[in-house]
């Protein structure tokens, strides 16, 4: 069975985004509540996944990651915004 990828995204409590790759968005986002996961979610605390995007291959998954990664903030916002995501809790 092939394995699915993902690239998401979180809304953090400071109203920061946070990028991310996972096999398992459900658990990777629990492991952020519990202040297990990234040094950045310890300290920026995750409200809630905005968006998640599935990838049949680990390069493309760490791929749009990095892409997100690294644009401004307003880029990212952009891009939120043509998924049809709004940062609203």
């Amino acid at each position: 069975m092939a394995k699915t990828y993902y690239f998401y995204v979180l809304l953090c409590a400071d109203n920061s985004l946070y990028g991310g790759f996972t096999t398992d968005v459900a658990r990777r986002f629990a492991t952020h509540l519990a202040g297990k996961g990234a040094k950045y979610t310890r300290t920026h605390h995750p409200v809630r996944v905005l968006y998640q995007e599935a990838f049949t291959t680990k390069h493309d998954a760490l791929h749009a990651e990095w892409v997100f990664k690294h644009q401004s903030r307003q880029k990212k916002l952009q891009f939120l915004a043509g998924q049809g995501v709004t940062l609203t809790r």
